[in-house]
């Protein structure tokens, strides 16, 4: 009679074995199911504010940019709200100079789609102007937050790059990412891992950035942990782990990454 399988053990296997729904990278040579790609990718992660898509899946980008693919990072707002004490222009100025030295860090361009922090919204207009600018981009894959959060700020983000890539043809893979899992992403249940060991410190840096935020806080009080948590689950030492939404999508792993 063969052992039972615990969850880390047979995480280890699908990733092995590239089952469609699980994604390995780096050192350990476990991606080599994930299709080769073709020509240099567009790759966008659209998050609520500055400092979500560093927390959420900066590893993710940082491998994609470092691998010669073309990464923008879409912050919905500003951050106008962010810092007390600063206005919401003199904040708005402050978090978007930390935005663009952590897109520095990981490799990509960072583009503002004009809400304001704090009163984000999911609305048709929000939608067609988040559209027009990843209409501009073509995407081949897209990372957005998690809808079920409890910020709602975070849900309009999620809600609208959803709307948003539907609109877009082809239409772009879609994965969601988690961002302080049980106190803000709420029932987060991945499908999808990225060994991100060989650049957690450079993940790390990109959170630094943002100095008003408490980079480093938030870093070893969140983040760190949650990098070894989805690292221990995927049977490595730091990793991403994500949703993917397309169901028609069957490929063992993230295209493009080697």
């Amino acid at each position: 009679m063969s052992k039972p399988l615990s969850r880390r053990s047979f995480v280890k296997h699908t990733l092995a074995t590239g089952i469609p729904g699980t994604l390995a990278l780096g050192t350990l040579g476990l991606n080599a199911a994930a299709e080769p790609a073709a020509r240099p990718l567009q790759v966008v992660c659209v998050g609520a504010h500055p400092d979500d898509p560093e927390s959420g899946c900066s590893g993710t980008l940082i491998r994609y940019a470092a691998q010669g693919h073309a990464v923008t990072v879409v912050y919905l707002t500003r951050g106008e709200r962010g810092i007390p004490g600063k206005t919401n222009d003199e904040a708005a100025q402050i978090r978007s100079q930390e935005a663009a030295a952590a897109c520095r860090i990981i490799g990509a361009q960072a583009v503002f789609a004009g809400q304001i922090d704090g009163a984000a919204e999911f609305t048709r207009p929000n939608v067609e102007k988040l559209g027009k600018i990843l209409a501009e981009i073509q995407p081949d894959l897209v990372f957005a937050h998690w809808p079920i959060d409890t910020h709602m700020d975070h849900q309009a983000a999620s809600l609208c790059a959803h709307r948003a890539c539907q609109a877009l043809t082809p239409k772009p893979r879609l994965y969601f990412f988690e961002v302080n899992t049980g106190s803000q992403s709420q029932g987060f249940t991945p499908n999808t891992y990225v060994d991100i060991t060989a650049v957690v410190d450079k993940k790390k840096l990109a959170l630094l950035a943002h100095v008003s935020q408490d980079g480093e806080g938030i870093w070893k009080q969140h983040h760190e942990v949650i990098a070894d948590f989805r690292g221990r689950e995927a049977g490595v030492k730091a990793a991403e782990a994500f949703v993917r939404l397309n169901r028609e999508v069957q490929a063992a792993g993230l295209p493009g990454v080697r």
